[in-house]
């Protein structure tokens, strides 16, 4: 009997799954929420589905407010997101060469989501999941919101328990996110990212053509058909994908027919002090209508470029419709496919090597010298 008592709890908890902080298969919308943060003339709205930004509110050169992230009206319509707006993306963001890779001896099949590759974390990624709220501060000296998931073991086909937190926090004209993650008893691949939409001019602005990038990474990884890395590095120089210089970001766009755009992975370069965690300048994107600068710096090694090449006819905020080329994404990162690359960085996070992920965005209107000409 006590047998039996068993095998049926084990069959509630496979069928039924966890809540408030673990995989749910059925989505209760009354569990979902949306938590807003206030620090001077920034607003910041997000999610416990998916640790969602969903919206950062701040003033434009005349001082006029506006939302600069695309995304929904309610948090609820984020369950049924395709374009992961604003979502916390892992456990292994990014693609995953032909959904497989071996790790200390075992070979790995991951839930295969973008044709033979595992993309974002796979089919129910942590973009996909109710998070728990582990402290949530609105207003005052240092508003925040911390989140947590225990991802199980075997989840989308991954190795070992993995405890992940995501915190949001608003500073003086600046938003921080910290992500960390601990194995709790497996060795495991971890590359977290936030998957923010920035349209500088507004989310409802229309495209970011006339944006003007710079990224401070003089290599990318080149990728083949699959968009999946080939493992080598290639210099920017003479490329589209150098914006070493500040350039505005639709003067080479259409040379880029593979992915309809810029979806690429730049090698950032290192901090002053050359150190691997170091806080590092990344990107800064200006946007001459409204006058808003955004300056994104970070400890990781990579950043992914995307400019929204495959949102289409998406029905976002006051029933805006948008369309490609109508944000980008500037994602902190480890380098896609790492774990079949090791001559990559390793992404493999164990009880000894805790993940640790630090975005620093600050906001101005103070237009940077090198952007003057534009």
């Amino acid at each position: 009997m006590i047998k039996i008592f068993m095998l049926l709890c084990l069959l509630f908890l496979a069928t039924s799954e966890f809540v408030n902080g673990s995989i749910k298969k059925e989505k209760n919308h009354d569990d979902i929420k949306l938590f807003e943060l206030k620090k001077g003339d920034l607003t910041l709205k997000v999610t416990n589905w998916g640790a969602t930004l969903v919206s950062l509110v701040l003033p434009d050169k005349n001082g006029k407010l506006g939302d600069i992230v695309l995304g929904y009206d309610t948090p609820t319509a984020y369950t049924n997101d395709t374009s992961y707006f604003g979502a916390t993306v892992g456990r292994v963001a990014n693609r995953i060469g032909g959904a497989q890779f071996t790790l200390n001896g075992t070979h790995y099949k991951l839930i295969a989501n973008e044709g033979n590759n595992t993309l974002h974390g796979g089919t129910r990624g942590f973009s996909d999941v109710l998070w728990k709220v582990e402290k949530y501060v609105k207003e005052g000296d240092k508003p925040l919101i911390k989140f947590s998931y225990h991802s199980l073991d075997g989840e989308e086909g991954f190795p070992g328990d993995l405890k992940v937190t995501v915190s949001y926090i608003l500073g003086k004209n600046s938003l921080a996110i910290l992500m960390q993650a601990k194995a709790l008893n497996k060795p495991t691949p971890v590359n977290l990212v936030n998957h923010a939409y920035w349209n500088l001019g507004n989310h409802n602005s229309g495209n970011i053509l006339d944006e003007v990038v710079q990224i401070f990474g003089s290599k990318f990884t080149p990728i083949d058909n699959n968009l999946i890395p080939t493992g080598k590095f290639s210099s920017v120089k003479g490329t589209p994908y150098d914006f070493l210089k500040p350039q505005i970001v639709g003067t080479r766009i259409n040379q880029l027919p593979k992915t309809n755009g810029y979806d690429i992975n730049y090698v950032l370069n290192k901090g002053k002090l050359g150190k691997k965690e170091e806080l590092k300048v990344a990107a800064i994107v200006f946007d001459k209508k409204s006058g808003r600068v955004m300056k994104l710096s970070t400890n990781a090694p990579g950043l992914q470029f995307y400019t929204a090449n495959f949102v289409k006819n998406d029905k976002g905020k006051g029933g805006f419709v948008y369309q490609p080329r109508s944000a980008l994404c500037l994602e902190s990162q480890a380098f896609p496919d790492s774990v079949n690359h090791p001559n990559f960085p390793s992404t493999i996070v164990t009880k000894e090597k805790p993940y640790k992920h630090v975005i620093l965005l600050k906001f101005s209107t103070k237009v940077p010298h090198a952007f003057s000409q534009f």
